[in-house]
Formats: structure tokens, sequence, C-alpha cells
């Protein structure tokens, strides 16, 4: 689970972010970017020894002063059910990308069968274009000198 798409799941929702310097903060999710900075609303700060308060209507919080963020259980459980979700349709898409589970798909069927058509034919060809074998006995060929 990334810390991001919990951070966009936790919208609007209640969480307590600590500071580095030992303040918190309780408040309901506003916004966050990828930096985790993060926007607050309804805030209640609270100093390092506890003892003093202070209400905001809003607050930004860089996010490279955070030192860990608090969010509700039912969040979480949110974030998992939709990481499940995406998991389940990104194979249905590689199921419907490949022909299906155990199969090779339609143009690895057409390289093997053009393969075997050449196969069949009396003068075979190694990679490199020279024959495989003489010919048969009433067709003789030269043999080719190696380059």
């Amino acid at each position: 689970m990334l810390p991001l798409s919990l951070l966009k799941t936790a919208q609007s929702h209640p969480m307590l972010v600590e500071l580095k310097n030992g303040e918190t903060y309780n408040g309901h999710l506003v916004s966050c970017d990828t930096w985790m900075n993060i926007n607050l609303r309804e805030v209640i700060c609270t100093s390092k020894d506890g003892d003093r308060f202070w209400r905001m209507p809003e607050c930004y919080i860089r996010g490279s002063t955070i030192k860990y963020l608090r969010i509700p259980d039912e969040v979480i459980d949110m974030v998992k059910e939709d990481v499940q979700q995406k998991t389940r349709n990104r194979q249905e898409m590689n199921k419907q990308n490949r022909g299906g589970q155990n199969q090779r798909g339609r143009n690895q069927q057409n390289r093997n069968n053009a393969f075997s058509g050449r196969r069949d034919q009396g003068n075979r060809q190694a990679p490199n274009n020279r024959p495989l074998a003489q010919g048969n006995k009433n067709n003789p060929q030269k043999k080719m000198p190696p380059k």
C-alpha cells in the first residue's frame, strides 16, 4: 500500500499529524500532493509539551516536517479493498490482452506454423541461410564452402 494512495483515500477524514519538532495537529484532511504536503481544516494544534492548544480553521503542513500520521482504520481498510480491486482488474486485462490464461496468443502460433512449413521443404535452411543437408541421393547438391 503506497502512502500517497492512502492519503488520497483519507481526504475528508480525520487524522492526527505529528511533526518532527513534537507538535501535533488534529484535523480533517482537505488535500495532499506528491511531496506529502497536506492541508487540514478544523484543526487543533497541541504544543510539544502538551500544555498549550490552538484552534485553527485550516492549516498547511509541509511534508518534510512530518514525523508520522495517524489515520482511522476504516480508511486503511478502504485502501486495501481498492488495491485488491485494481489488482483483479489488472489481471483480467492481462488475460484479455494475452489470449487467455496459459495460451501463447495468435502471433506466436502463426510464427510456429510458418517455421514448420519451411521445415517440410526438401532443402532446409539453417539460420545463416546455408543448407542443413546435401539433399537426397537422386538430386545431389554441391557442398558449400565455409564462409
